[in-house]
């Protein structure tokens, strides 16, 4: 069921402090990593391409995990993890543009900066390999255009991330020129996951894009799943960062990235 495009509290906030948030400053320039190349080098060697987050907390998370974030990435790179994905926001996700520099030179994987990037002047904030821009929020009055901040993110050599959850949502995706989307399957109108969310979803996208399932994809089954209906790469972020516990962050990364090289689920 498509929701009325109303947000969640939770969501209104963050879009609140988003639009509170200047820019860095200086322009930003990057030699970025290519996140296309990293999935193929995971996919030739027998992996699953996992863009694993690192993510202190979050409003639909159960506590937090406090662990070194950049000890936390190296494990989720031991784990086989083909890419990072960084949380800069700090007022809701305890995230900082310090952590992700910090994060991209202790790996040599890609790095998505996960912020919510709403006007031109939040691109020069860090360098990063990859940013986020989330279509729904960017429909909103006040923000910049998607196709316009599309391109800025280019010409500063960043890859893009453009984050839908309905299909026409990917079409406008698409429109606007993005060629790596990602389907959310939590619904930010209600913060409700449903899996069947993708498979609706990606259905909109043409040959040639990639595509990154995201959001309560929490064992090696849901992996398939969403593999199955046509997934380039999955987001993962709490069911390997384990929030509220101390669980190993590498053997939770590598019992999804090792999903279709075995039948065992041994999800806890």
């Amino acid at each position: 069921m498509e929701s009325d495009g109303r947000m969640a509290p939770a969501v209104e906030s963050i879009l609140a402090a988003a639009r509170d948030r200047g820019g860095g400053g200086d322009r930003v320039a990057v030699e970025a990593r290519s996140l296309p190349a990293a999935f193929e080098r995971a996919e030739a060697d027998g992996r699953v391409p996992v863009v694993a987050e690192v993510k202190p907390t979050s409003p639909t998370a159960d506590g937090e995990r406090t662990d070194d974030p950049v000890e936390l990435a190296r494990q989720m790179v031991d784990g086989g993890a083909a890419a990072l994905s960084v949380l800069t926001e700090p007022d809701h996700f305890g995230g900082s543009a310090e952590t992700l520099e910090a994060v991209r030179e202790a790996v040599d994987v890609p790095v998505l900066r996960k912020d919510f990037i709403l006007h031109e002047a939040q691109l020069d904030v860090v360098e990063a390999d990859v940013i986020l821009l989330i279509v729904r929020f960017l429909d909103e009055e006040g923000t910049d255009d998607l196709a316009d901040l599309l391109a800025a993110a280019r010409e500063r050599g960043f890859q893009v991330l453009v984050e839908a959850h309905t299909a026409d949502e990917v079409e406008r995706a698409v429109d606007a020129g993005a060629d790596i989307v990602g389907v959310n399957n939590r619904d930010l109108a209600k913060l409700e996951v449903d899996l069947a969310t993708f498979p609706r979803a990606a259905a909109a996208a043409p040959e040639g894009v990639t595509l990154i399932a995201e959001s309560g994809i929490g064992s090696p089954d849901d992996v398939r799943r969403m593999r199955t209906a046509g997934a380039d790469a999955l987001l993962v972020g709490s069911a390997i960062m384990d929030h509220g516990g101390d669980s190993d962050v590498t053997e939770n990364t590598r019992r999804l990235t090792a999903a279709e090289t075995t039948d065992a689920d041994t999800q806890t």
